[in-house]
């Protein structure tokens, strides 16, 4: 029933793709970042994003989600300049510059969501609702915004693929050969902004990194391949957006945004414990193997080493 109302029901087919599109994007964009070790990037991002949020509103006075979603997007990118100015001019380590950008730019914004609450003004209710998402209120012209950055973001990755392979690989060779590496670097966060301004509707600033985390990791266990990566990240981003969205709808009073999340939890462990050569069941089945062979191997009285000499 809920399955055919996705093509049906006007609400949850935009749900479904606006998650759909904040899946494969923040699948994509996340793997990146979760290679590079900067998967915290994302979260300190999201979390910059509240106080612009509020900014757009308290200068527009309207609730519209393109200028709240412009000023939150302004804020998340500079909360990631932040970072960057931070790890450049102070002895500050990474994580610590990313908890002091998330920490000064969340608390500012929920000052000033505190502020708009107690102002009186009537139209601010509902603006909490970044905080956690409201996938709800997703209407059509937003899914078309939303395919639009999601569109910009994809076709930035797809082409500087090889850029942004070497950078994450190798980006000291990368230098070398004559790349902006700093430049890449900042296009690389702005594609993570990009992201986020496409979830803060869905998931919220709260639940955002998750999108960022969860996919790229669960699809790193299954294979060694970037290319392959980013593909299986982005189809599982869409299967929790898209699954998250269908569960949401089929029980009331079930928040989308953490469903989601969850959902793109359970991906993650079903690929740690499942997935082939890296999964845990598989490690611990490789382990059981190979301690029979040496058990075996030492009642024979015959070395491993020289029990492979006669096994081949």
């Amino acid at each position: 029933m809920i399955l055919s109302d996705l093509f049906t029901d006007y609400t949850l087919r935009n749900v479904a793709l606006g998650s759909a599109l904040l899946g494969v994007t923040g699948g994509v964009v996340g793997g990146f970042t979760m290679l590079r070790r900067q998967s915290l990037l994302g979260d300190a991002v999201a979390h910059a994003a509240l106080p612009g949020v509020c900014l757009a509103f308290l200068l527009t006075g309207s609730k519209a989600p393109l200028w709240l979603l412009l000023g939150g997007g302004l804020s998340g990118w500079l909360g990631a300049l932040g970072v960057g100015l931070v790890l450049k001019y102070t002895r500050l380590n990474e994580d610590a510059a990313l908890g002091t950008m998330l920490s000064a730019f969340f608390g500012f914004g929920i000052a000033l969501l505190t502020f708009i609450a107690g102002s009186g003004n009537a139209n601010q209710a509902g603006l909490d609702k970044f905080l956690f998402g409201q996938a709800a209120t997703i209407v059509a012209g937003d899914v078309t915004v939303m395919a639009l950055l999601s569109a910009l973001a994809l076709g930035t990755v797809w082409m500087l693929f090889k850029e942004f392979k070497l950078l994450t690989f190798d980006p000291a060779y990368a230098h070398t050969l004559g790349f902006p590496v700093e430049r890449l670097g900042v296009v690389q966060t702005s594609l993570a902004v990009l992201a986020v301004v496409i979830g803060l509707q869905t998931v919220g600033v709260v639940l955002m990194a998750a999108l960022l985390i969860a996919p790229p990791a669960a699809a790193r266990q299954w294979t060694d391949n970037l290319g392959k990566m980013l593909l299986l990240s982005g189809l599982f981003g869409i299967l929790s957006g898209v699954a998250g969205a269908v569960i949401s709808a089929s029980t009331a009073n079930l928040p989308t945004g953490p469903v989601i999340v969850v959902v793109a939890s359970m991906v993650l462990l079903i690929s740690l414990f499942f997935a082939p050569k890296r999964g845990l069941l598989w490690s611990a089945f490789a382990s059981a193997q190979r301690r029979k062979v040496l058990r075996e191997a030492m009642q024979r009285g015959v070395r491993p080493e020289e029990e492979a000499v006669v096994g081949s």
